[in-house]
């Protein structure tokens, strides 16, 4: 659902996506890389990005993977397809439902039985080598879509979605993804959707963190860019005090996701 933007998170659409589709091309050309594969999950970020990759490279230089498995909700197959339809992308559909099976039976669980999160994190690490996979088989790369909202709150999952071998999106709030894409034609439907990383059913970021990213991405932006108190954002803001120290505390909370995702894991030294 569409809500209203602060005036301090708006950005210049058209030089965003110029900005972010020059880094794109550049880097490919760079690498001297035939292409990029990303997954494409329906969601407000993938659909974004992919507008982007086509407009830097051509549809010819972009694949799409649709990654999904029994639990996965048809809204996210139905927004996938509306996507590639609309950019004239080619969309490779993979039922991982076997795989995961398979993981969850070598320690004796099932769908049914298995641990929701640890379930929910194999399939986000599932797509990642499906990704790879073709990304090497192709001699390509992988396009993350994480945002700069999920990436300060840790909201993503280590050697999952959280891994990647360029992030277009990372210096841009859940909400500016969203302004962005507007500006690129993506449906409002789903660029306004609820997040969700449809990790099982009925599953919605609103529920795992308490509040959703019209919120989120206020006190973020005035805590990270503007270096404001907790005290002085949820007067700013008028959302309670205990919800800005929150998600707030998620930051210095996540960063063991974020050191591993931009280099080498932390070290004993002798």
């Amino acid at each position: 659902m569409r809500y209203e933007v602060p005036s301090y998170l708006r950005i210049d659409e058209a030089r965003t996506a110029e900005a972010i589709i020059d880094f794109i091309r550049s880097y490919i050309s760079k690498t001297n890389t035939s292409g990029v594969v990303l997954g494409l999950s329906g969601g407000t970020d993938s659909s974004v990005l992919a507008a982007l990759a086509v407009e830097a490279l051509g549809v010819d230089r972009v694949t799409a993977l649709f990654m999904y498995e029994k639990e996965t909700s048809s809204r996210s197959a139905h927004d996938a397809e509306t996507i590639a339809s609309l950019l004239k992308l080619r969309l490779v559909k993979l039922d991982l439902t076997s795989s995961i099976e398979f993981i969850l039976k070598s320690f004796g669980d099932s769908y049914e039985i298995a641990p929701r999160v640890a379930k929910g994190n194999v399939k986000a690490r599932l797509r990642m080598v499906m990704l790879y996979y073709l990304a090497n088989k192709t001699n390509s790369l992988v396009l993350g879509s994480s945002d700069r909202s999920e990436w300060l709150i840790g909201y993503f999952t280590k050697w999952g979605d959280g891994a990647a071998d360029l992030y277009p999106l990372i210096n841009l709030y859940k909400t500016q993804v969203r302004l962005l894409g507007d500006y690129l034609g993506v449906p409002e439907h789903i660029c306004w959707k609820p997040s969700s990383p449809d990790l099982w059913p009925g599953h919605r970021a609103v529920d795992e963190l308490g509040v959703d990213y019209d919120i989120i991405d206020p006190v973020l932006y005035l805590y990270v860019d503007r270096g404001l108190r907790v005290e002085e954002i949820s007067r700013a803001t008028k959302v309670d005090l205990e919800a800005v120290k929150t998600i707030v505390s998620r930051i210095p909370a996540s960063e063991h996701k974020r050191k591993l995702a931009i280099g080498p894991p932390p070290i004993a030294r002798f």
